[in-house]
């Protein structure tokens, strides 16, 4: 395979790395970085646990070629805390027992982050399509959806933004 160097940022941190021109960033991201927070379920796309925000959007890294990265910005869930503080979708998914076997927990909360960051104050049916992309096979989704939104609320001073 053809070598070739990638410069992005992850994490808030800049990475250079030579990968082989093949290489997904889900493959980039747990074998070469030793991130496995990032999960590696059905790598055809369709069960959401290798979702990383590329550039704030939320993106299936199974899916995505590392060499797309190249001078873009990519978040893990490593990324999501705040110097060892938990973030308020990470404290409201252990305090509404949002996770069971937590292989899906990741995804689950890089997606909802991103509905978070560009609307603090989402709807039930809002959460629900920004977590459509995840599958959990685990919680049957209500205390994923009710832990989304009490992060909201956290985040937001426990306050509704509009009735």
């Amino acid at each position: 395979m053809n070598r070739i160097p990638l410069r992005f940022h992850l994490n808030d941190a800049e990475i250079g790395e030579f990968i082989d021109s093949g290489t997904t960033l889900l493959s980039l991201l747990r074998d070469k970085l030793g991130l496995t927070a990032t999960k590696s379920g059905c790598n055809q796309g369709s069960c959401g646990a290798c979702t990383v925000l590329i550039n704030g959007a939320p993106q299936l890294s199974c899916l995505v070629l590392a060499a797309r990265c190249e001078g873009k910005s990519v978040a893990t869930l490593e990324g999501v805390s705040d110097n060892g503080t938990l973030h308020p979708l990470q404290r409201a998914f252990m305090d509404g027992f949002a996770a069971q076997c937590g292989f899906c927990t990741p995804g689950m909360i890089i997606a909802a982050k991103a509905l978070l960051d560009r609307n603090p104050d989402p709807d039930r049916g809002e959460v629900i399509d920004a977590i459509s992309g995840n599958i959990c096979r685990c919680t049957g989704y209500e205390p994923i959806i009710d832990a989304i939104l009490a992060a909201a609320a956290e985040m937001r001073g426990g306050k509704r933004k509009s009735a």
